[in-house]
């Protein structure tokens, strides 16, 4: 089973708000996911995005693929200086 990080879209028309979840790669955009890692409000001033790292880094190391969205939120918030960090330690 391929593993995704990817967005699943919430909130109302016009007023986007994104999840940011763990899902099998065939799974519809907004359907059954795994686990729920953070959110991304991009309508919101400033821009709010929370990560649990701790599941973020979990699902990187059993080797799930972020999106490149994804790929973006995690380098801003420092996901993957996190991870090297655990790997060098």
């Amino acid at each position: 089973m391929a593993v995704k990080i990817r967005l699943t879209r919430m909130g109302s028309k016009k007023k986007p708000f994104y999840r940011i979840v763990v899902a099998d790669s065939r799974a519809p955009r907004d359907g059954k996911y795994i686990e729920q890692v953070g959110y991304y409000n991009p309508v919101s001033n400033p821009k709010e995005i929370k990560i649990d790292a701790e599941k973020a880094i979990k699902w990187l190391k059993n080797g799930a693929k972020p999106t490149d969205t994804v790929n973006d939120l995690f380098k801003k918030n420092g996901i993957y200086e996190k991870l090297e960090e655990i790997k060098n330690a």
